[in-house]
């Protein structure tokens, strides 16, 4: 009897094939990969609510995300730098109102303040005012029905020590790591073009 030649079983042979082209199919991947450009590769967004980036603009998410990072960063910031220039007992919005009063050395109404900082309780300004003039940083004056309200020789010394602080803490690092101080300023006017839609959102979702 004649012998038969031995066969390679059938089942192997898809295997095979499937190795085979699994292997190609890395190789080509590793060298698109290694052929291309820095920065080509998927980038995954950095976001605290991927639920809110799931559809179109998915981008804003992630700017929220990097703006409520930044804003809590500015806070602890403007809090300890006003801390250490030797006022710990005042808040952000103290901090903030305290700025905007001595801008321009003008005096400035309650009405002023809380369009200028865009602050729509006007009660926290309000208590925010009162606590830096009992602290003898800010003296009032009657106008007619207005109260005004203006930087005292000690707020003003405050507050130029709060610069000076900020001037060595924060200054040389911005200058150093950000370079184009451009970029901050269209950064600002993005900032400001935004906070519009986001108060016309809140009008629209005020509606509902």
């Amino acid at each position: 009897m004649a012998s038969r030649k031995p066969t390679r079983p059938r089942a192997t042979q898809p295997a095979a094939a499937s190795a085979t082209a699994g292997a190609r199919g890395a190789s080509a991947i590793g060298t698109a990969q290694r052929d291309a450009p820095a920065g080509a590769a998927r980038r995954l967004p950095i976001l605290s609510s991927a639920h809110l980036a799931d559809g179109p603009a998915s981008e804003l998410s992630e700017f929220e995300f990097g703006l409520i990072v930044a804003h809590n960063a500015f806070t602890r910031w403007a809090t300890r730098c006003m801390a250490a220039a030797g006022m710990p007992e005042l808040a952000i919005t103290d901090v903030l109102v305290l700025h905007h009063v001595r801008h321009r050395d003008r005096p400035k109404k309650l009405s002023d303040v809380c369009f200028t900082l865009n602050y729509e309780d006007t009660h926290v300004v309000s208590y925010a005012l009162r606590k830096l003039v009992g602290l003898g940083l800010l003296e009032s004056t009657r106008q007619g029905k207005e109260v005004l309200y203006a930087t005292t020789d000690a707020g003003r010394a405050l507050v130029d020590r709060y610069r000076e602080l900020r001037g060595v803490c924060l200054l040389p690092s911005v200058t150093g790591d950000l370079g184009d101080v451009r970029t901050l300023a269209d950064t600002a006017q993005l900032l400001r073009a935004l906070s519009g839609l986001y108060d016309q959102a809140a009008r629209a979702a005020a509606s509902l």
